[in-house]
């Protein structure tokens, strides 16, 4: 199996309430892709506790069978379209896929 980790460092909001809302967005996109993307056999979204933190602010972590079942939801319409919207917010983007 492959754990595909994502680390997402959002750009500054005006408010602490505007960065949550935008969070909550970005959440929903993400866990949706559990019903679209047939290859995704996990998906968690996790959230860092203390916003204000300089650290990132969203962990994405996601399972797959596969290495050509991780390149098939790279370019998967449904993952193009959320890591657009994450696109919006994002300044910093960290990722490690492995082998477990």
């Amino acid at each position: 199996m492959i754990n595909h980790v994502v680390l997402f460092k959002l750009k500054k909001y005006n408010s602490e309430s505007e960065k949550q809302t935008e969070i909550s967005k970005i959440e929903e996109a993400l866990l949706g892709l559990k019903d679209k993307i047939n290859e995704l056999k996990y998906i968690e979204v996790g959230v860092n506790y203390d916003l204000a933190t300089p650290s990132h602010d969203i962990c994405l972590i996601t399972h797959f069978d596969s290495i050509d079942q991780l390149d098939a939801y790279r370019v998967h319409p449904e993952h193009l379209k959320v890591a657009a919207l994450i696109g919006l917010h994002a300044v910093e983007r960290a990722a490690v896929d492995f082998e477990f």
